[in-house]
C-alpha cells in the first residue's frame, strides 16, 4: 500500500522546488529518460532519515554549486510512485533496488550510480561534493559542443 500523499508531500516539494521534475508514472519516467539528449539525473526519493538529513539537502547544494549539471533531473518516490519507481530502477541495471538512490544516465545508459550505502550517514556537503564531481565527469559540455 503506497504512502499517503499528505505524509510525503513536503518531501516531494523539497526536490520539486529545485526544478526537479516529478515523474509519478512509468510513462513519465520513460519519456523523460528516452526524450532527453545528454544526461538525466534520476533520484529515487525516500521517507528515510538519510534522505531528509543528507540526500535532498546534498542534491540542493550540488545543483547550486556546480557549473556542470544534468540536462534534466527527475524524481520518483519509493513507496508512493511504485510503478514509476520500478521503471526508474530498470535503468539502474546491475544494482539492487535501493532508496534513496541517485543514478546519472547519459543517452539513456547508466554512467554513475549512488546507492543508499553510498549516501547514508554522509553530510549534505559530502553528498554535494560527490555529486559535483560526478556532474563534472558526466555532464560537462566540451568546448567543441559549446561552439
Amino acid at each position: 500500500m503506497p504512502y499517503p500523499e499528505i505524509m510525503i508531500h513536503g518531501m516531494r516539494q523539497e526536490l520539486a522546488q529545485l526544478g526537479i521534475e516529478e515523474t509519478k508514472t512509468p510513462e513519465a519516467v520513460k519519456e523523460a529518460v528516452e526524450n532527453t539528449d545528454g544526461t538525466v539525473m534520476v533520484i529515487v526519493n525516500s521517507v528515510c532519515g538519510c534522505a531528509a538529513g543528507g540526500v535532498r539537502p546534498g542534491i540542493a547544494l550540488a545543483l547550486q554549486n556546480s557549473a556542470a549539471k544534468p540536462d534534466k533531473s527527475i524524481t520518483v518516490f519509493a513507496g508512493a510512485d511504485i510503478d514509476a519507481t520500478d521503471v526508474a530502477r530498470d535503468y539502474f541495471e546491475g544494482y539492487a533496488p535501493s532508496s534513496p538512490a541517485i543514478g546519472l544516465l547519459k543517452d539513456g545508459k547508466l554512467v554513475q550510480m549512488f546507492e543508499r550505502r553510498d549516501l547514508e550517514g554522509r553530510h549534505p556537503q559530502q553528498i554535494a561534493q560527490t555529486l559535483v564531481s560526478a556532474f563534472n565527469e558526466c555532464c560537462a559540455k566540451t568546448e567543441a559542443a559549446n561552439n
